[in-house]
């Protein structure tokens, strides 16, 4: 994939940068059955009070409903019919045509064209867009759209241009390391697909203007610094002050930068290496 600029005609264009699509399939218009429309919450409980903030607006978009499991297919060979946009995450998305009729939507690999045959099986070849057990595939080979549980779908490593890695198969598990750079235990018994998340120059796409950002639902985001003491912990003074705060503060009061806020503890014993720790190693 590569990125698009433009003449710098204003301030806004000068920066910006898009995506150029190429590997999407041209004229292509999205599978009906597979398309669904989602509520618009703008950040808002079923109260109608403000939960999220900086939500809301932006452009009318469908939901492509995605396979993330693929069990019902096992064994079952599909033909890559389309690479197509999702506008409800980064990645790009497959349609996969199956030998028995079925069309489904699954999240495309890198480097994967239509034409291209892929399956999922308990073991099949080590080929992009397969899927198998985690138990068959061989160490040092990219997975993503990786399951934590069996049976329910993929959940992790599933944004553009990411992919984890299997290190070694010790017992009823595997050692994993994630692109966060946590190496974690995951059951053998759970399904991973073969590759690296399509899509991976996005993270270097830059929104060059307030209106883009607006587009995709996002409202202004202001400093607590410049906001008055009602509002903000960091708020009030004259002019540009300092927050007047040893530590700063989230504008509930609880503290921010660096405070650990996780609660669940029933996963702790399958985290080999935490990735806070693998943060501070690369710095």
């Amino acid at each position: 994939m590569a990125l698009k600029k433009f003449k710098p005609t204003t301030p806004a264009r000068r920066q910006m940068t898009v995506a150029s699509f190429d590997e999407l399939t041209k004229g292509k218009k999205p599978e009906k059955r597979l398309l669904k429309t989602l509520k618009q919450h703008a950040g808002r409980n079923n109260a109608g009070h403000l939960t999220v903030r900086h939500r809301g607006g932006g452009v009318k978009r469908q939901y492509r409903i995605i396979d993330f499991n693929r069990r019902e297919k096992l064994n079952v060979p599909g033909i890559v019919t389309s690479i197509e946009y999702d506008p409800y995450r980064t990645a790009y998305i497959m349609l996969v045509t199956y030998q028995d009729g079925d069309k489904r939507y699954h999240i495309a690999p890198l480097g994967i064209k239509e034409k291209d045959e892929v399956r999922i099986a308990e073991k099949t070849k080590v080929k992009k867009g397969n899927r198998m057990l985690i138990k068959n595939i061989p160490l040092g080979y990219n997975i993503y759209n990786v399951e934590l549980k069996q049976n329910r779908g993929g959940q992790m490593v599933r944004s553009a241009g990411s992919s984890a890695m299997i290190s070694s198969h010790e017992g009823e598990r595997s050692q994993l390391t994630l692109p966060s750079g946590e190496v974690r235990y995951i059951d053998k018994e759970c399904y991973a697909t073969i590759g690296r998340v399509s899509n991976e120059e996005h993270s270097n796409i830059k929104i060059g203007k307030a209106g883009r950002k607006r587009m995709m639902g996002k409202r202004p985001q202001v400093r607590g610094k410049v906001m008055n003491p009602c509002d903000h912990p960091h708020g009030g003074g004259e002019g540009n002050q300092s927050i007047g705060l040893k530590h700063p503060k989230t504008p509930w009061g609880m503290p921010a930068l660096g405070y650990k806020t996780r609660r669940r503890k029933y996963s702790n014993h399958l985290i080999i290496k935490s990735r806070h720790l693998a943060k501070k190693k690369k710095r």
